[in-house]
């Protein structure tokens, strides 16, 4: 039985997309290899987001074809993002490569792989690239390869974006906006809890535009509103959470489904970029900081005990000092639970890299990030103070990534507790007391589990 190793770099999407190639690769047959140096079949699913990202995974790549001196027949494969944007120009810059497999063509990888051993047994060229649109794509992300007693899931529900911010990549990369029908994902999510999982996020570039261009509002509600609510029906569906959102998609109806839908967690990912207009009005975001923050103050009002994550970039071409001063006070007044701040790197085909005479010094990025970092950190610190002896509700996940002794799970407001408990908690809702924290991880008390 051929065994296939695969490995995935980059985002939540990245991972739903890996999920759904493993899940047609042992229909078919294969088997999962614990390592690299094992299999027939070595797959990476790449990411372009950042530079560093490409580059990763192309010297993982040049380093995969020593493996060619034990086994000649060792096929070589890349998939996702940077597939899709080199496409078959990376047959060039990789000699020995085997397969290339772009962002719309995930549901055909098992067939190309079987097409690419066949040419390796036969020893003839056999390098394939298949990168094209194809209709209907979005739809093809829908099986799931779920571990024992696994009770969280992600559920594509769109691909493609259509802002075009002047940073991203991910429109060439990820093509149009296309939804699925709500009904079929409605389907899945039911099928899912049916194999034992509690949660649900929804995955899409922009989550919050799902179905404007295939499903009218009806009755003031949005298309991803009617999808949060028919969700909201599913029996077994303890929680519910979505990302990522734009600030343009927070509109009143969405605004409203916190603190009114049972099942959608306290928890709201809302990248911001950016606290000066003049660097949000470069960006192409279409949103001022006061914009932003207004949406902060409306859904905290609604959820009062919202957790808050967000997307910062620091170094966009032309930011002065002034305007990351500006993006410093926001972080400062709304206060996140974390945040991810990103070095800008520019990416080949977007309107920012064309900006060339205005390039931040790397060192100023730097400066700049490790700056944002300390402000979160001691944000972070100072509220934890405020949960130490409070009881939450955590839905039990697995083993702690650092102490496989001790086992994690996540509040509704998606901040991580870990805990002394045992296999009968895997999976399980429980309340248990915060007796230390971190400042971004919270420990708790074992002694109150039942």
């Amino acid at each position: 039985m051929p065994s296939v190793f695969l490995k995935t770099y980059g985002c939540q999407m990245n991972e739903r997309d890996s999920e759904q190639v493993a899940r047609s690769l042992l229909d078919r047959g294969y088997q999962r290899a614990s390592s690299e140096k094992e299999a027939d079949v070595i797959l990476l699913n790449t990411c372009s987001v950042r530079d560093l990202a490409e580059q990763k995974a192309l010297r993982k790549m040049m380093n995969l074809r020593a493996l060619r001196k034990k086994n000649p027949d060792v096929v070589l494969g890349f998939l996702g993002c940077m597939a899709q944007r080199k496409g078959a120009s990376l047959e060039k810059e990789m000699k020995g490569l085997d397969l290339v497999v772009g962002t719309q063509k995930f549901h055909r990888v098992a067939e190309l792989v079987d097409q690419a051993r066949q040419a390796r047994r036969e020893g003839r060229p056999g390098f394939l690239a298949e990168v094209g649109e194809e209709e209907g794509s979005e739809s093809t992300i829908r099986d799931h390869t779920l571990a024992p007693k696994q009770v969280t899931a992600f559920v594509s529900v769109m691909q493609g974006c259509d802002m075009h911010c002047s940073f991203c990549i991910v429109p060439t990369t990820r093509g149009k906006e296309r939804s699925r029908p709500i009904p079929e994902i409605i389907a899945e999510v039911r099928s899912l809890v049916a194999q034992g999982v509690k949660e649900v996020t929804l995955l899409g570039q922009i989550v919050n535009m799902y179905g404007r261009r295939e499903i009218p509002t009806v009755a003031g509600k949005t298309p991803f509103v009617q999808l949060l609510e028919e969700l909201e029906k599913v029996e077994g569906l303890e929680r519910l959470r979505f990302t990522s959102p734009h600030p343009r998609g927070m509109k009143a109806d969405l605004i409203g489904c916190y603190g009114r839908l049972e099942r959608l967690c306290e928890h709201l990912h809302l990248p911001v970029q950016s606290g000066s207009d003049r660097m949000l009005k470069g960006m192409g975001r279409g949103y001022t900081a006061d914009q932003y923050r207004r949406i902060i103050d409306q859904v905290r009002e609604r959820s009062p005990g919202l957790g808050l994550t967000t997307d910062v970039i620091v170094g966009y071409p032309g930011e002065t000092e002034e305007d990351y001063q500006a993006t410093y006070k926001l972080l400062e007044e709304v206060e996140f639970d974390n945040a991810f701040i990103f070095r800008y790197s520019p990416r080949e085909g977007t309107r920012a890299a064309k900006e060339k005479a205005t390039e931040i010094p790397e060192q100023v990025k730097e400066e700049r990030n490790q700056d944002l970092l300390r402000l979160l950190t001691r944000q972070a610190k100072a509220r934890a103070k405020g949960r130490i002896g409070s009881l939450v509700e955590i839905l039990v996940e697995g083993p702690s990534k650092t102490n496989a002794e001790r086992l994690t799970g996540r509040t509704r407001q998606n901040w991580p507790v870990v805990f002394e408990g045992g296999p009968r908690h895997l999976g399980q809702l429980l309340t248990v007391r915060i007796t230390e924290s971190t400042g971004f991880t919270d420990y708790a008390d074992p002694s109150i589990l039942s």
